[in-house]
């Protein structure tokens, strides 16, 4: 039996008998200090409601800038200031404690989990001792934030342009070489570079070091450039939006950048706040409002805003220019669900006291009204938006990982090498230093070591790429070009692109394991539509499916569908004509919904703060039943044209404990009707026993419920008068109680919602976004689990699972939704018993999903319990999170990532996603018609979730590959050719000469094999897009590092030593007969180096060209294009250094170079020797040991039909025949009103006056 979620939700957690102390100290409280959008529910979610709430101003939930003098005449006068502000509040004037600085927002030690004093934590406490302390602001210094209202001159706080940029024009330099210079392998080279400015211990030119440091360091520094000039511009866009601003009697427009607090600001519909504004006054009666929060929460529900009374009148701007008085208010924080101030207006001393119901934030949007005035109180960064807006942390993927720990094993490698050679000419000296006296070796053996570690350190260095790591980048950000070019995931309605904000991320595309996704407005559109309904046992639909149609005879009869053409004649002409009439007046009356009239179009606007309510009344109007007008007491309807009018007496508002709404109305025919609508367990449960229609209805439910509908069912009841009046004045009696009145009115509202007739039930579409099923289905089969984490309840989050095929009719739920810790243990640890004794007995593990309500992943989530929850998470296929904060989005992804080595992508489309998107190790934001709030902090944004299928499967499968094969070709090339120095050492008693001429060692790098890795990295395919989308199993291969791991790297470094080796011994073959040339010269030292510095150039560039799955006309000029470019430098280089004196090693060899014989023929044989081997390798292990992409790169090459589509098909018939079988007991319902704005809509509004002449309703 479904549990009552919500009630269980707002019920106390643990008492403070059951260890509260412990579970705060240890498991929560620690976690909530970096969370910036805890607010008072959410604490009392996480912590028990009998817990003391402080807010993020570092106060309770009291307003602590009203003014009470009883503080003054407190019997408490032992008792410090600080704790009587916390029980009663104080005067602005007296005020000691008023708020904290929140850059540094910290919780009384005493609110902290001890330190464990661990060996990190004792390192961390030595380096503060060298760190220079920071300035601490004490809270009772900085006070309330005192504005004065139309007085500029007084008001001196932040400007309101924001940036988002990372470096500016004096930062710029200081910050990049910090940046550049941790890494340890730049660190490495400018040590070498440093160590060739020594003189005599150089074996090369002392520049060839420093020269392409430099080099690489400007690519690298030109792209951060270009990378914050595009921040800077999306900057500007925003700082030069326009708004309207009060000056003296009348709005001027300005941009927001010249907003200033105190400006007094004009806001019309469809626009945004340009900074966080206190609510004046609206169009709309008594100072309302209504706000889009879709860049703060994702929600695209209206939230209603309302001015104070004594504000709310002033309509005109003369009126505004002539206020004075003052806002004194809470400093800047990032609480957006608190705000402490008070409003003084001049003449009068009284401070009105100024809460989140007056509070207009940065970057939400006004809907459905006019205008609204508003005072600015927080600018620029200040803004609660901003402070939430935190800096994007610093996101290193496992292959950045992998390439650090490989390139110590080559530094230990380096180090070796650099010790074994300088051993060895200490060795050789000894034993032949009388017979080389000419030298002069000096007698000191410790000097001549350390001088020989140097000089070999400066000819071995190049052993680590120092091209791989500007290559790298390079390819990332022409690959993040690719991604945001993608034609493919541009989305033509909302004009938006993808975009990679993040280049450094593109290859952990490739190896996602887990998907953490937002439902609203991510999998979602939040778009309601009214699809269905039953009523008195007939099923309607707007479209009929063609299995449901009445042509149809294997079906039973309450089966059959109708269209609503059918429902408007069954309401002239059928049996329960009556019924249909009551149902559709329901759906008509019973809401909060506001019409407006449009002029302009003739039609009328209904302004919903609920999308399911606005569907509803949408739905009935499209019927013939429209909703025309509201007073306060009266609501007006058009019946097929004609008005109705009903009398409005009582309205018990909808509450999550309640989940049902009803409204008492006197009709026309003078009756007094009940109508009642909510969740069908509670409709249910207080229906009349004789309801003929009950059993076809749940029939029905269920049908709704297997396409993932948002159901609500509709009763009523006529009222006798005399139980009316009875019932009235225990209504009104509760209504009036000081003492427990939300109780009192549910009581009154459970005497008279009994012995219901039930007319039916609608079912609301909740509409996917385009290809989420698809998409899902294929993440699925590619390997990857996939959670959902959401808000929603536990039924509408298990239907959106149906219906996105993130659960299918195989799985089994595993459901846990516990009160308490201990429960929620026994219940954890009891279903992942079950598993294991049913995988015993089966052998198998059965295909399950996991969903979890907030309450008991509070739990769930605690140390002593988190490692049993993952384990049992990680034994399903997909996990639904429901009814979740914030907060414990993040938590749970920073679970996960404790607890598997996997990467992690979190994907959403809020302000409230954003601490998920930052804990990930990768996060996109969904951009387009929500908010941008989780684009901004987001590494990737795509403007729908279909779109990254594409994203993940091709573009992530691409860059993984690409770039693994990117970093082991450029270790292999690096090996091949100055590993021969090494073997050269052996031939030169260790003397540090080297072979080949000291800038080719450096343009080796930096010109003639740069283009073969770059190439490779943005061109190379080792399978289509076509065949990734076919088979998405591939995307595994990323998953298990297949491309890139320990086994692959030192086959790479084994494959450079083999080549490097051999070539070194044949090309000593080739030259150890060097006789007399033409001129009876020998060749020499230059042209066997030469020689050898070729033949491995040409290996190289082969061995890139063997291992390109994709060849281009790209990979022709990467490979052939790079030899012929070093054949037509080499004479142009060595005829022109000479000339010039920037090296002589070259003078002379041209001649005796292009004119030998044995050149032309080692740059033929030696290659071809060498990649001999590479060549039956490839051949061998494709034809005998193949991988799995080899079979579908045989299937792409010779267009091998698939033959699946017929086994697809047949599973889908077979789906289709469970579903129809399989009856779900889990239902959601549509409701996501607000449970305090009900009944002051109904109260405030008559819609039949007109508006005045600044658009405000009269």
């Amino acid at each position: 039996m479904a549990r009552d979620v919500d009630n269980k939700q707002n019920a106390k957690r643990i008492s403070r008998d059951e260890d509260e102390d412990e579970f705060a100290g240890e498991s929560m409280v620690g976690r909530t200090l970096d969370n910036p959008f805890l607010g008072e529910d959410e604490f009392e979610d996480i912590f028990g409601s009998e817990s003391q709430y402080i807010s993020s101003s570092g106060q309770n939930s009291t307003n602590p800038f009203l003014a009470d003098t009883r503080i003054e005449n407190s019997p408490l006068g032992s008792e410090s200031k600080a704790n009587q502000l916390n029980k009663q509040g104080t005067n602005v004037n007296h005020i000691e404690i008023p708020l904290r600085d929140f850059n540094d927002p910290t919780q009384p030690e005493s609110f902290l989990p001890p330190p464990k004093n661990t060996f990190t934590s004792r390192i961390k406490k030595i380096k503060n001792l060298f760190k220079k302390e920071k300035k601490q602001v004490k809270p009772e210094d900085l006070g309330p934030r005192q504005i004065i209202l139309n007085d500029y001159s007084a008001n001196h706080f932040l400007h309101n342009a924001v940036s988002t940029c990372k470096y500016s024009a004096f930062t710029f330099l200081p910050k990049f070489l910090k940046e550049q210079f941790s890494k340890y392998a730049n660190l490495f080279f400018l040590f070498t570079a440093v160590v060739q400015q020594i003189p005599g211990i150089t074996p090369v030119n002392r520049y060839t070091t420093i020269g392409p440091m430099l080099i690489v360091l400007s690519v690298s520094g030109i792209k951060e450039i270009m990378e914050d000039i595009k921040r800077k511009k999306q900057d500007q866009e925003l700082n030069e939006s326009p708004c309207y601003v009060l000056q003296g009697t009348g709005f001027v427009e300005k941009q927001w950048k010249d907003v200033v607090v105190g400006d007094i600001v004009k806001i019309v519909s469809e626009t945004f706040f340009p900074a966080d504004l206190v609510l004046l006054s609206s169009s709309e009666p008594e100072g309302l409002c209504y706000i889009e929060t879709a860049n703060l929460d994702g929600e695209t529900n209206l939230k209603i805003k309302q001015a104070l009374p004594e504000t709310a009148g002033l309509l005109k701007p003369v009126e505004l220019g002539q206020l004075s008085g003052e806002v004194k208010s809470e400093q800047p924080n990032n609480n957006l669900y608190t705000f402490d101030a008070t409003l003084k207006l001049l003449p009068s001393d009284r401070e009105l006291p100024l809460s989140p119901d007056q509070l207009l934030l940065r970057g939400a949007q006004l809907r459905n009204t006019p205008w609204v005035y508003g005072i600015v109180v927080f600018t620029g960064h200040e803004s609660k938006l901003m402070k939430n807006t935190t800096e994007t942390p610093i996101k290193r993927t496992s292959v950045e990982k992998q390439v650090n720990s490989q390139i110590l094993f080559l530094l230990c490698i380096f180090v070796f090498l650099c010790f074994a050679s300088s051993l060895g000419a200490l060795i050789h000296r000894s034993v032949y230093g009388s017979a080389l006296s000419y030298v002069k070796y000096t007698s000191n053996r410790a000097g001549m070591f350390f001088k020989g570690l140097l000089t070999f350190w400066i000819l071995y260095s190049n052993l680590v790429p120092i091209s791989l790591f500007v290559t790298f980048e390079l390819v990332r950000y022409i690959q993040a070009q690719l991604i945001s070019s993608d034609l493919d995931m541009y989305n033509e309605e909302t004009d938006t692109p993808a975009a990679c904000r993040t280049s450094s991320l593109v290859e952990e595309l490739g190896q996602v394991g887990y998907i953490f996704s937002d439902k609203t407005g991510t999998l979602t559109r939040n778009q309601m539509e009214f699809r269905q309904c039953t009523i008195a046992g007939v099923a309607y639909a707007d479209v009929i499916p063609e299995d449901r149609q009445f042509t149809s005879e294997d079906l039973d009869s309450d089966m059959y569908i109708y269209d609503f053409d059918t429902l408007k004649e069954n309401l002239k002409h059928s049996e329960n004509a009556s019924l249909i009439h009551q149902f559709l007046l329901v759906l008509s009356i019973c809401h909060t919904v506001i019409p407006e009239y449009d002029e302009s179009t003739n039609s009328i606007k209904y302004q919903a703060s609920s999308p399911d309510e606005g569907a509803l009344v949408k739905g009935a109007a499209s019927i013939g039943y429209k909703f025309l007008a509201r007073k306060p007491h009266l609501v007006t309807v058009s019946i097929f044209g004609k008005d109705e009018s009903y009398e409005l007496l009582h309205i018990c508002e909808f509450n999550s404990t309640r989940k049902r709404m009803s409204i008492v109305f006197r009709c026309p025919d003078g009756k007094i009707r009940l109508y009642v609508k909510g969740a069908d367990t509670v409709i249910m449960e207080r229906l009349a026993s004789d309801n003929p229609y009950l059993q076809t209805t749940i029939h029905h439910l269920e049908d709704y419920a297997t396409v993932g509908l948002r159901t609500l069912c509709i009763a009523m009841r006529e009222v006798p008068e005399d139980e009316y009046q009875r019932w009235s004045t225990v209504f009104e009696t509760a209504a009036s109680s000081l003492v427990d009145r939300a109780q009192k009115l549910m009581d009154a509202a459970e005497e008279i919602e009994k012995d219901l007739i039930l007319l039916g039930a609608t079912a609301i579409e909740d509409r996917l976004q385009d290809g989420v099923p698809d998409t899902i289905s294929t993440l699925q089969t590619a390997g990857i689990k996939i959670w959902v984490l959401t808000g929603d309840r536990q039924e509408t989050a298990i239907n959106i699972g149906m219906s996105c095929k993130l659960i299918d009719e195989d799985m089994g739920l595993v459901i846990v939704n516990e009160e308490t810790k201990e429960a929620t243990a026994e219940s954890v640890m009891a279903k992942l018993s079950s598993i294991y004794r049913n995988e015993a007995t089966t052998g198998n593990v059965e295909s399950m999903a996991l969903v979890i309500d907030g309450v008991s992943l509070t739990y769930a989530l605690d140390f002593s319990l988190e490692r049993r929850f993952f384990e049992l998470a990680s034994l399903c296929r997909a996990v639904i999170c429901c009814r979740v904060s914030p907060l414990q989005k993040a938590l749970i992804v920073k679970m996960v990532k404790r607890n598997t080595g996997e990467v992690l992508l979190a994907i959403g489309d809020g302000a409230n996603d954003v601490p998920m998107i930052q804990a990930a190790h990768v996060g996109v934001g969904i951009s387009g018609m929500e908010g941008l709030q989780a684009v901004r902090s987001s590494d990737f944004s795509i403007s729908q979730f279909c779109y990254l299928k594409k994203l993940l499967l091709v573009h992530g499968s691409w860059c993984y590959q690409r770039l693994s094969k990117l970093i082991l070709y450029s270790f292999y090339k690096n090996i091949a050719l100055y590993m021969t120095q090494f073997w050269y050492a052996f031939c030169n008693a260790f003397s540090g000469q080297v072979i080949f001429e000291s800038w080719s060692i450096s343009l080796y790098n930096v010109l003639f094999t740069v283009l073969p890795p770059v190439v490779i990295g943005i061109f190379d395919q080792f399978v289509s897009a076509g065949q990734l989308f076919q088979y998405p199993q591939l995307y595994q291969l990323g998953q298990r590092s297949e491309f890139f791991n320990l086994k692959r790297f030192w086959s790479w470094i084994t494959n450079g030593f083999y080549h490097s080796l051999l070539l070194f011994l044949c090309s000593i073959a080739v030259f150890y007969y060097d006789g007399p040339n033409k001129d009876g010269l020998a060749s020499g030292h230059w042209v066997w180096g030469t020689t050898l510095y070729a033949a491995i150039l040409a290996t190289v560039l082969g061995k890139a060209a063997l291992i390109s799955n994709h060849w281009t006309q790209y990979t022709v000029i990467a490979t052939l294009g790079s030899f012929l470019l070093w054949i037509v430098f080499m004479p142009i280089y060595a005829v022109a250094a000479p000339a010039i004196g920037f090296s002589k090693e070259y003078y002379g060899i041209i001649p005796h170079l292009y004119g030998n014989l044995k050149f032309w023929a080692s740059l033929l044989v030696l290659p071809t020797i060498a990649l001999m081997r590479d060549f039956v390798w490839k051949y061998s292990s494709r034809m005998y040991y193949p991988e799995e992409y080899h079979y579908v790169q045989e299937i792409q090459k010779y267009n091998v039909t698939d033959y699946r589509p017929r086994i697809v098909g047949f599973h889908k018939a077979i789906r289709k025949i469970r579903q129809m079988q399989r009856m779900r007991k889990q239902r959601g319902y549509a409701f996501s009103q607000g449970e305090e704005d009900q009944s002051r809509i109904l109260d405030a509004y008559d819609t039949t006056h007109t508006r005045g002449a600044y658009g405000e309703m009269r």
